[in-house]
């Protein structure tokens, strides 16, 4: 079966490939993009939708909006909801700069996410966080509590263990995954540059394994003060189960909705089930 990289998690089988091919196709004339000036850099957006709600979806690793979001920024409730997908810096259409990973990158992307949506003129809104895109959102709801109305999480971690370690190292050395595998992430940034980012990401994800506990942002949870939606799919290959049962216990008043089949794509691969869970919790 073919692997595919979305997001910086991998996709197996041809099905998942056809649905990030698909996402990654262009969306309909409603969405608008733009690159807005944030923090030193300029950053890609794309909006849709009319609605009084705000929504900012935050990719996961090496990914983009359109690579990690297309069906949420086509189908998404455009009457109820304002969607925007944004490509952190050094990522897709964020470049230049070149990517790095400094022990404070999740905080960086943090600050950029909410500054982003300050610039485009929304004083409120909710977050969207796949992955890594997760982790961020984690972070930037717990220090914009008065910004940030409600936030979905989903395949995100608050720490590093050892068997995450393990994982990201088990593909670290894209020379050994095959041509399908690495073709999505090397037509967005050539190979080079998608393998050296890459293990700059590997290596930056392995900085946290040594703070104590493996902490990301663990001692941010207890800070996070809005209704919070956290989404775990069981065969998930990329996320152990512990990760979102930690992030329940510690989030005052969240909430965990398992999906029996989801995989670490649920997002993409279950787009109808997931943006109707989204949909009815951001409303509710």
């Amino acid at each position: 079966m073919a692997l595919l990289v979305c997001g910086g998690r991998l996709l197996k089988s041809r099905s998942d490939a056809k649905r990030v091919v698909a996402a990654m196709q262009p969306l309909c004339s409603s969405v608008a993009s733009g690159r807005q000036h944030v923090n030193g850099v300029d950053l890609y957006y794309e909006q849709t939708g009319r609605g009084k709600h705000a929504v900012l979806l935050l990719p996961g690793a090496l990914g983009s909006t359109r690579t990690d979001f297309g069906p949420q920024l086509k189908s998404l409730n455009k009457e109820r909801f304002t969607v925007v997908g944004w490509d952190p810096r050094g990522y897709g259409q964020s470049r230049p700069p070149d990517r790095d990973f400094p022990p404070d990158f999740f905080e960086r992307d943090a600050k950029d996410a909410v500054d982003l949506m300050k610039a485009l003129g929304f004083g409120k809104f909710s977050l969207l966080g796949w992955s890594d895109g997760g982790i961020t959102a984690l972070i930037a709801a717990a220090k914009n509590r008065d910004l940030i109305s409600k936030m979905v999480v989903w395949g995100s971690n608050s720490f590093v263990s050892q068997q995450d370690l393990k994982i990201c190292n088990a593909v670290r050395d894209i020379s050994k995954w095959s041509v399908r595998m690495r073709q999505p992430m090397e037509e967005v940034y050539g190979t080079e540059v998608f393998a050296r980012t890459w293990e700059a990401w590997v290596d930056g994800i392995a900085q946290f394994a040594e703070r104590p506990e493996g902490s990301i942002c663990m001692e941010l949870l207890p800070l996070i003060s809005c209704p919070t939606l956290i989404i775990h799919g069981e065969k998930d290959p990329m996320v152990p189960g512990f990760h979102p049962q930690y992030l329940l216990k510690h989030i005052k008043g969240s909430r965990l909705h398992l999906m029996p089949e989801g995989k670490h794509n649920l997002h993409l691969r279950y787009a109808d089930e997931f943006n109707k869970l989204v949909e009815d919790f951001l409303e509710d």
